[in-house]
């Protein structure tokens, strides 16, 4: 019923958007109040926060189904819930959590600000600072880059190095009220695809926050970000999961209404073969990331099986609204049917929350725990 209903919520309130929606590279305001109407941005919350208390296997049953109508709303919540969401679920102390969860539960969007012009999969090499001053306050000076909900978002969590002697040891994570003085939003990316989401730079600029924007310990932000980081990639392997399903479910009436050559399109046997093989690939894909979510909740060793979900859900996603676009032939390559916007989607899934090349050294790193010496 959980699943039926989040895919009666997007085809009734987020289809009738899509197309504008990705036309102004821009989230419906509407929408989005009614994302924390129905609960979507609070679902692993605790109900004592206001949320739903949900498990995180159902908070990737609402990124797949909310994916496979618009990749990019999907993106909003997925980033907002199992992110930041999560950070604080984990790291953040009681008066954090009853400071932020609530109303990221129900009014404020949430922002996750880790990524730099110089620090993309080299996540660590962060420039920017936080000095400690006499009264325990602490400024935060340095630049952001590619932060999704950026636009929207009431709370940032920025993470900073705090001691730059120690490296990635001296990296700290503070939330920050959206409207600080000295916080600014930059102009939107003008992006291939997912434009719905907003993604901006964030600049700080002699940002002040108190000794209580400290999420968790000093020094501990980059534990932190691997954490938060290993769980929501399996969150955009939902993502990618819902974005080939939905394009595939676009597209296959089409091969049976149009006909050629006597038959419909989809009873030709090659093309039989090819759609099967697809169906196949989305249905593997999709036991990967509902594993991993598994183990990540038993408390299992799941980091690997995160990269695996992610790295295969992304690639699949990408063949799918690829041989979509195919199968449909002219009409495909048109914006008047979604398989185009679904292929601009597909191809961010391969860069954030790490790269295929980051997923596969992280696999990797793990097959040698096990076999190397």
């Amino acid at each position: 019923m959980f699943k039926e209903a989040v895919a009666g919520f997007a085809a009734s309130e987020i289809a009738p958007l899509v197309k504008a929606m990705d036309a102004k590279s821009e989230l419906d305001a509407g929408l989005l109040a009614k994302l924390f109407e129905n609960g979507f941005m609070g679902v692993e919350v605790e109900e004592r926060f206001g949320g739903s208390g949900a498990s995180f296997t159902a908070m990737c049953c609402v990124i797949e189904e909310l994916a496979k109508v618009d990749p990019a709303v999907s993106t909003c919540v997925d980033v907002h819930s199992t992110v930041v969401n999560n950070t604080l679920n984990f790291w953040g102390g009681e008066d954090l959590k009853a400071r932020y969860l609530p109303r990221l539960a129900s009014e404020i969007v949430g922002s996750f600000c880790l990524s730099e012009p110089g620090s993309g999969s080299d996540a660590f090499a962060l420039a920017t600072r936080a000095e400690r001053k006499a009264d325990g306050s602490w400024v935060l000076n340095g630049e952001k880059a590619w932060i999704t909900n950026a636009e929207h978002a009431g709370v940032f969590l920025v993470f900073a190095n705090a001691d730059p002697s120690l490296g990635y040891k001296g990296i700290t994570c503070f939330a920050v009220d959206g409207g600080a003085p000295g916080l600014t939003v930059g102009r939107k990316e003008d992006k291939l695809g997912i434009r719905a989401s907003s993604t901006c730079p964030v600049v700080l600029e002699d940002v002040v926050v108190g000794p209580e924007a400290v999420l968790g310990d000093v020094g501990a932000g980059y534990k932190y970000a691997i954490g938060i980081l290993n769980e929501g990639r399996i969150g955009i392997g939902a993502q990618m999961v819902g974005l080939a399903q939905g394009c595939f479910d676009a597209t296959m009436p089409y091969l049976f209404e149009r006909s050629q050559f006597g038959s419909a399109v989809g009873d030709f046997q090659g093309m039989q073969m090819q759609y099967a093989e697809v169906a196949t690939e989305i249905a593997a894909a999709r036991l990967l990331v509902y594993n991993a979510a598994r183990k990540k909740e038993q408390g299992l060793p799941f980091i690997a099986d995160a990269a695996m979900a992610k790295l295969k859900a992304s690639r699949v996603a990408e063949l799918s609204a690829s041989k979509c676009i195919e199968w449909m032939g002219g009409v495909g390559f048109m914006k008047d049917y979604p398989a185009e916007k679904f292929f601009r989607d597909c191809k961010v899934g391969q860069i954030y929350e790490g790269t295929s090349n980051i997923q596969l050294l992280t696999i990797a790193k793990d097959i040698k725990a096990q076999y190397g010496k």
